[in-house]
């Protein structure tokens, strides 16, 4: 659910513009976030513009993510990154809580001043794993992936349980002034898909993770 969201009319920029104090609309929101203290179960996150408070996936959801984080931990081990989830990544004033990501194993210097979360250059590849509900599926099937491309992630990954049978999409090239990927690669669940750059190229998604392709 959306809990606290902004929108910027023009009159309205062009009037603060005008105004020496004026109120920055973004770190209202900002400071909003970070004063939220939300039951446990539940987490914030600032996605174009608003805040989403979203609870614990159900066991269906909970399952992909930890079958995922097992295979991806054994694919990096002894290596210099690390798969990481509950974890703030922060750009600019837009906060995200990734179902998982590809870290530095030593991210120290990519957390941010105030100690909330790592910054975006510390991400190699991030994933989300959909959850039912049309707003769930718009933030990670459209809200996000734009989110992350304006960011410059490498790679998204998305496990969509509730498109079709299945589908895995991997998003590379990002394009942070479009807001966009160059390439889009959908495939249904029993397809491997292959990370193709970084530090986890290489590692295979296949049915180990999401199952065969359901009928």
């Amino acid at each position: 659910m959306t809990t606290l969201a902004h929108e910027r009319p023009q009159a309205m920029s062009q009037a603060q513009s005008e105004t020496p104090n004026a109120i920055d609309l973004d770190e209202v929101l900002w400071q909003a976030w970070k004063a939220m203290d939300l039951p446990e179960g539940y987490h914030a996150e600032i996605i174009e513009g608003a805040i989403e408070v979203s609870p614990t996936g159900r066991y269906a959801h909970s399952q992909i993510v930890f079958l995922l984080k097992e295979a991806l931990g054994d694919f990096l081990k002894g290596g210099d990154f690390a798969a990481r989830n509950d974890t703030n990544i922060i750009h600019e004033r837009s906060a995200w809580v990734p179902d998982l990501f590809v870290v530095a194993r030593d991210p120290e210097r990519y957390v941010t001043d105030d100690g909330l979360g790592l910054t975006t250059a510390s991400v190699r590849v991030v994933f989300e794993v959909t959850s039912p509900g049309h707003r769930n599926l718009e933030r990670d099937r459209v809200r996000k992936c734009r989110e992350y491309a304006r960011a410059g992630i490498p790679v998204y990954v998305l496990i969509d349980d509730y498109d079709e049978q299945g589908t895995v999409t991997l998003f590379t090239g990002p394009r942070p002034d479009k807001a966009d990927w160059e390439d889009i690669h959908r495939v249904p669940y029993g397809t491997e898909v292959t990370i193709p750059e970084g530090p986890a190229k290489g590692f295979v998604i296949g049915e180990a993770i999401t199952g065969p392709k359901r009928s």
